[in-house]
């Protein structure tokens, strides 16, 4: 039942086996074996994809109930097989990875001895259950999905901040409308191809700001040291800017026009099994996010 499950989620033999690290041949053979018992057809095959025929959806949506039953059941026990285990592939902003996750990742390892960790690091977007992909951490509003469960873990706020070396060479903007005539670094966005406005929270609703500079960089690293070397002014997540505000490496400008708070999420797929691994992820890194990511004033 978890193969077949694993087959319609991922689409393709090929990815189910993925997810689930085993051989095609093994889930080729489970297919074969279980509409065999059956006396039914439960796929459609074509040279491209896989379809469920009646039989098979119907036979997919009680597998789900049953798959959720049993691991309820097995959730009441505490011996050591439900313990996480195996391999668990998470996907990250490099930003977030570096600054959050990887500082404290030794302790959720050592807490989990039985479990290997791939994190992958890049903000495009990523097919969860055809990548083999078990979770993922995102910034903004995610978008409603009969597909994945999106939980929060957290927010930040954008932070406009200079250097002081530019503050001394260029002084302080005075409002938004003077960003004009000043240095800006842009971010250019690789996910969406385009460099990224300033938007901020007013009383009349939210004022977006299409700031213009010379120079433009795609990642975030690079961009916090542009604004660290006096390139121009930069626009950061707060708790990316936090350590360089508290040592005096950034200052922050225009304090009374802030952004809105953005949200974090961890968002996992609703049809698939919810195995201890990604569970105790998910439930390590909402404790850690949320100490990190909030705001601050």
């Amino acid at each position: 039942m978890q193969i077949f499950s694993r087959v319609v989620e991922a689409g393709t033999f090929a990815g189910a086996a993925k997810t689930l690290s085993i051989p095609r041949s093994t889930v080729s053979k489970a297919i074969q074996d279980l509409e065999s018992m059956l006396g039914v057809s439960l796929l459609q095959r074509t040279t491209r994809s896989l379809r469920l025929t009646p039989n098979g959806s119907f036979y997919y949506d009680h597998c789900l109930q049953m798959l959720r039953e049993i691991e309820s059941v097995e959730a009441a026990f505490t011996d050591s097989a439900n313990l996480p285990r195996g391999l668990l592939r998470v996907d990250m902003t490099s930003s977030f990875a570096r600054a959050v996750v990887l500082p404290s990742i030794d302790v959720f390892l050592d807490r989990y001895p039985n479990l290997d960790l791939i994190l992958t690091l890049g903000d495009r977007t990523v097919d969860l259950i055809q990548e083999g992909i078990d979770c993922v951490v995102r910034a903004g509003t995610p978008q409603s999905s009969a597909l994945l469960v999106a939980r929060n873990i957290g927010s930040f706020e954008w932070m406009t901040c200079a250097s002081p070396r530019y503050i001394e060479q260029h002084g302080v903007p005075s409002s938004l409308d003077s960003l004009a005539q000043h240095k800006v670094v842009e971010f250019h966005s690789g996910r969406t191809g385009r460099t990224t406005d300033w938007h901020f929270t007013a009383p009349e609703g939210e004022q977006v700001v299409g700031v213009r500079g010379r120079l433009a960089v795609n990642d975030t690293d690079a961009y916090i040291s542009c604004g660290l070397e006096g390139l121009g002014l930069i626009r950061i997540a707060s708790y990316l800017a936090a350590p360089h505000l508290e040592a005096g490496r950034l200052v922050r400008v225009l304090p009374e026009h802030r952004g809105p708070a953005v949200p974090l999420s961890v968002l996992y797929p609703r049809n698939r099994h919810l195995s201890p691994s990604v569970r105790a992820f998910v439930d390590w890194i909402v404790v850690l996010a949320r100490d990190w990511t909030k705001i601050r004033p």
